[in-house]
């Protein structure tokens, strides 16, 4: 076991991880920085898929005011409002900073300014992007810029297995990781840990986020004492492709699809979102268009793959091919041309609303722990508007490794790893190895995935939520009698069990809170509570683990500290007319 002693741990390296470290080591270039992450860095995550692009004001007729109220109204009023205020004022500055300090390339418009283009639920056209393939450009200038940073150093296929704290102290003392390519633990030995892992949306059977996705930073957070909120709000994307047996099933479509003028079509060859929203019809928010979408196939009304259709081939075959390149090359993958036929499609599981309860600096109540990006809770309530995503991330990120590297710089006293603690938390992850027959992990994350998708989807009710609830525990046993046999170096079984033990914690929490809200608001909808409840739940769930591990739960009413919600029209789930 190797033990290295660093200032800075980061955990991830998306745009909340990458930036972290951007500005941590600016702001201290005498710190010591590690980012780590379980795939290549910069090959690896959810922000190298972001297509469609990053909202900000830049247009002298926007403002940060409309792009607030936006965010607002589009999370179903229980965004924390300081975050959201701050994510949509801090944007500008990061923008630039992506251009001037990073080499990012955004597309321009003849003039020469940037380009925006229309998104759901805006009420401005405000994402700017790098044609639809936006989350790449971001990504590589990023990494490439880390190279000029010599106190950084990069940790490729490294994976975080629990947060270590100083027992006397409660502060954060490091993290317990294990390398893929080698099956050896490492002890990181720092004061401060930020956590940009990525949600886990990957627990649903149609899933758009990069595979290595397992929820890890939310359940080691959860296991390590922070409080998390928001959990029962899973957003699900309108458009995945539909590609049977195929990796590609569940890929993303991006949503400029839809902006640009695409229609949404059933397989009676009806625009069905005039029956769900007809003022907004396809540029309706990602919550009400998915979930319109599935009531289409779930009254019949599906296409042979169990979807609907998405159709931009009116918009002209040459518009189409130079407007979203990346997009024709997916579909051609699965041998469609998007720029000259209905595609099909379906909505999957894409980003969590929900996450740690975090501060604006992205403090926790263990210190020394900063979160952001999906894995921190808040800014968006409960529906996220697509091109708010990236954006988070990166004002957040900025915001995490500047407050951590004030903290770190600031310490007069150590912290201690407890040798106890570590090996305890060893002695359970290698157990399965002395298992000689077992559960498979694989069966379990399949079965998982499938109970999920059925029971706590898109559409949700109470007997359902409780047999997910009594289907969880019994899962969670499962995976205490997995085996596991064969070398520790890339033993894909082993890292799967590790997978599926943090996918099963963060569903019995998104389960459990989807339960306790008997409303519908945002992308949670209950069939059994069709409609939005402002007197009972205009307000936040929060879990915590008690002294017994158990979850404790308690709800909050959500603070109206910019504007009163309740003066935004259109923020509310209503029983739909179909």
């Amino acid at each position: 076991m190797e033990h290295v002693k660093a200032d800075i741990l980061i955990l991830g390296s998306g745009g909340a991880g990458l930036f972290a470290a951007h500005h941590a080591a600016d702001q201290n270039p005498n710190l010591d920085i590690i980012v780590s992450a379980k795939g290549l860095i910069g090959k690896s995550g959810c922000t190298r898929m972001v297509q469609g692009g990053y909202n900000v004001v830049l247009h002298p007729e926007d403002s940060v005011e409309k792009h607030f109220k936006d965010t607002i109204k589009g999370g179903g009023g229980i965004n924390n409002q300081e975050l959201a205020w701050t994510l949509v004022n801090d944007a500008p500055k990061r923008i630039r900073e992506l251009e001037t300090k990073m080499g990012v390339f955004f597309d321009r418009n003849d003039d020469g300014t940037v380009h925006q283009k229309p998104f759901a639920g805006q009420s401005f056209d405000r994402t700017v992007h790098k044609g639809d393939l936006t989350g790449i450009e971001i990504i590589s200038r990023m990494r490439d810029q880390l190279y000029a940073k010599p106190n950084v150093e990069d940790w490729d296929e490294v994976r975080a297995i629990d947060l270590l704290i100083d027992e006397d102290s409660r502060r954060i003392a490091g993290c317990l990781m294990l390398s893929l390519r080698t099956g050896e633990f490492i002890v990181v030995h720092c004061s401060a840990v930020i956590v940009g892992t990525g949600g886990a949306a990957t627990m649903y059977k149609i899933a758009t986020p990069s595979l290595e996705k397992a929820g890890d930073g939310m359940a080691m957070c959860y296991r390590a004492g922070t409080e998390l909120m928001d959990m029962e709000m899973m957003q699900f994307h309108p458009t995945g492709l539909l590609a049977e047996n195929s990796r590609l099933n569940g890929g993303v479509l991006e949503e400029g699809l839809r902006g640009a003028g695409g229609y949404l079509i059933n397989s009676l060859g009806e625009r069905f979102m005039k029956n769900y929203d007809s003022e907004r019809m396809e540029r309706s928010t990602r919550d009400r268009v998915s979930r319109a979408a599935y009531m289409e196939i779930m009254a019949g009304r599906g296409t042979p793959l169990g979807g609907v259709y998405v159709d931009v081939s009116h918009l002209g075959m040459k518009n189409v091919r130079k407007m979203f390149p990346g997009m024709v090359e997916r579909c051609r993958d699965v041998g469609k041309d998007l720029s000259k036929e209905p595609v099909e499609i379906s909505p999957a599981a894409h980003f969590q609303m929900g996450g740690v309860k975090v501060d604006n600096d992205c403090k926790t109540n263990i210190v020394g722990l900063f979160v952001a990006g999906e894995d921190a809770g808040g800014v968006h309530g409960a529906n996220r508007l697509g091109g708010n995503g990236v954006c988070d991330s990166t004002v957040f990120g900025a915001r995490a490794g500047d407050a951590a590297a004030v903290y770190v710089s600031s310490l007069e006293t150590s912290v201690e790893v407890s040798t106890t603690q570590i090996y305890s938390i060893i002695e359970e992850v290698i157990e399965p190895f002395q298992k000689v027959d077992g559960e498979n992990p694989f069966y379990i994350r399949n079965d998982l995935k499938n109970l999920m998708w059925e029971n706590v989807g898109l559409v949700r009710n109470g007997k359902d939520l409780e047999h997910a609830m009594a289907n969880l525990e019994l899962l969670e046993e499962r995976v205490k009698r997995v085996s596991v046999k064969g070398s520790k170096r890339y033993n894909l079984t082993w890292h799967e069990l590790l997978n599926v033990r943090n996918l099963v914690t963060v569903a019995k929490i998104v389960t459990s809170s989807a339960l306790m809200r008997t409303e519908s608001r945002g992308s949670h909808f209950r069939v059994d509570f069709p409609e939005s409840n402002d007197e009972d739940w205009l307000s936040n769930i929060y879990v915590k683990k008690n002294q017994k591990g158990e979850p404790h739960y308690r709800v909050e009413q959500t603070k109206q500290t910019h504007v009163n919600v309740q003066e935004i029209q259109g923020y509310k789930v209503v029983a739909p007319s179909k």
